[in-house]
């Protein structure tokens, strides 16, 4: 199977002014696609806190470092509009580890592991859903990286802003097969 990534623009953001030009930006549209990171832990009993949140059109993806910024103002705002459809993938659980950061109501928000059920197709995993849908592979090598590094790497940032491109497009592709 051919893999693919995200060739749109990948704007990675590590300051709250950032935040808040990323979110006018995305106020404009309706559906987006969401994911989230977390750096791995390798010891028992230790979690880390979200790292990353990625949001997605079909053209940018907006890379936004909460260990740099936390969740900003403007960011809450957007995670709590209704008039904005956020698509992701085991939403639950991002919610619960967002909210460790700073608690907010999630408005419009999307799941496609429920979504997906509907098509027939039983698989959960991002990879494999995109598989069915596409007959095209996502990547996961990168899962695992530390996402509070520094400096993302090019890989990191690839990977990243595929995750939340693929919901919204596999979203997109369901949609429409559905309506015909």
């Amino acid at each position: 199977m051919p893999t693919i990534v995200f060739e749109g623009r990948i704007i990675t953001i590590d300051t709250v002014e950032d935040t808040d030009k990323a979110v006018k930006a995305l106020s404009g549209e309706t559906i987006i696609g969401i994911d989230t990171e977390t750096r791995p832990s390798f010891k028992k009993g230790i979690q880390h806190t979200v790292s990353l949140i990625q949001l997605s059109t079909a053209d940018t993806c907006f890379l936004i470092r909460l260990n740099r910024v936390n969740m900003p103002d403007s960011l809450i705002s957007l995670l709590e509009n209704k008039n904005i459809t956020k698509v992701g993938l085991s939403l639950h659980d991002d919610f619960q580890a967002l909210s460790k950061r700073r608690k907010f109501n999630p408005g419009a928000f999307f799941d496609l592991q429920k979504y997906v059920k509907e098509f027939g197709i039983e698989e959960m995993s991002l990879q494999k859903i995109f598989a069915i849908v596409f007959g095209q592979r996502i990547s996961k090598s990168q899962q695992l990286s530390n996402w509070e590094n520094d400096v993302l790497t090019d890989k990191q940032k690839q990977y990243a802003a595929t995750d939340a491109w693929a919901c919204l497009r596999i979203y997109n592709e369901l949609k429409q097969s559905k309506q015909q």
